[in-house]
């Protein structure tokens, strides 16, 4: 992929976590923040909560959800050519666009619970990455402004089981400055790091793909207004699972050729079905 170095691809396949610095200038990923802002204002109006209990110790955690609901910005970002080309190296062709989020931690902000991302949207055995972060840094991140903390090569790890005993001591911050994109396989361990700043607010956007055979963490026909969705592209409509057919590849693309069988006596022209019938 031409705007991932070698070093890169070799982060990426030994811990599952790489970083993409300089893909937003310095002003744009101020910019960004502004909006973001807006976005959990607007998101409070909607009735959305910033602070969710069940995920956060504390109210220094701000998170905003339906991001694509909230602004243009947010819509373009999800789908840039820089992201897109780091999901398709990690999934190839086949996925979808599973949920949009942010998370500003603002100085007391403190960690989660340490989770793995595909762990929550398939069972174990986890034998392949069929979920891709792609995590925008607004601001600089590092352990010190709450750095999302994650164990270097647990994408390797099948089970829950395989989680060490001393799993919370091998944490690591993610250090990357403004303005850059970090890839993380869907089956890293990670949480998010504590800001113990005295001012300074570490804000970042979670872009989660997954494997297009998995249904999507959030229903986005019912998360996104009929405007939002009468609005976007039929590329982004279908990224998103907005058409009546969400999950059907064309025959051959998935399963390769039909073996010849009795049933060609009832196919039409070119082995095709008559009109009529269906496939199954």
């Amino acid at each position: 992929m031409a705007a991932a170095s070698a070093k890169l691809k070799t982060d990426l396949e030994e811990t599952g976590v790489a970083v993409l610095p300089g893909v937003l200038r310095l002003a744009e990923a101020e910019h960004a923040v502004g909006r973001l802002w807006a976005a959990a204002e607007g998101f409070r109006r909607m009735g959305g909560p910033t602070f969710m209990p069940q995920l956060d110790p504390n109210e220094a955690n701000v998170r905003v959800f339906a991001l694509l609901e909230l602004d243009p910005l947010f819509r373009d970002l999800i789908r840039h050519p820089a992201a897109i080309e780091l999901v398709e190296a990690v999934l190839g062709e086949g996925w979808m666009i599973s949920n949009f989020t942010a998370n500003i931690a603002r100085p007391g902000a403190r960690s989660m619970s340490l989770h793995s991302d595909q762990a929550l949207v398939v069972p174990e055995p986890w034998l392949a990455p069929w979920s891709v972060n792609i995590i925008w840094c607004l601001t600089d991140t590092r352990g010190e402004n709450g750095g999302t903390l994650y164990i270097p090569g647990s994408h390797r790890f099948e089970r829950r089981a395989d989680l060490p005993p001393d799993a919370p001591a091998r944490l690591t911050p993610i250090v990357a400055p403004a303005g850059s994109i970090v890839v993380m396989d869907g089956r890293v361990w990670h949480t998010s790091g504590a800001n113990i700043t005295a001012d300074e607010d570490r804000a970042l956007l979670f872009g989660y793909y997954s494997a297009d055979f998995l249904r999507p963490q959030v229903n986005w026909n019912a998360l996104l207004s009929a405007q939002i969705q009468g609005s976007v592209d039929p590329w982004m409509r279908a990224r998103l699972g907005l058409d009546a057919t969400a999950n059907v590849r064309m025959a051959g693309q998935l399963l390769g050729p039909r073996p010849p069988g009795p049933q060609d006596a009832m196919s039409g022209p070119e082995g095709r079905a008559p009109e009529g019938t269906e496939a199954c």
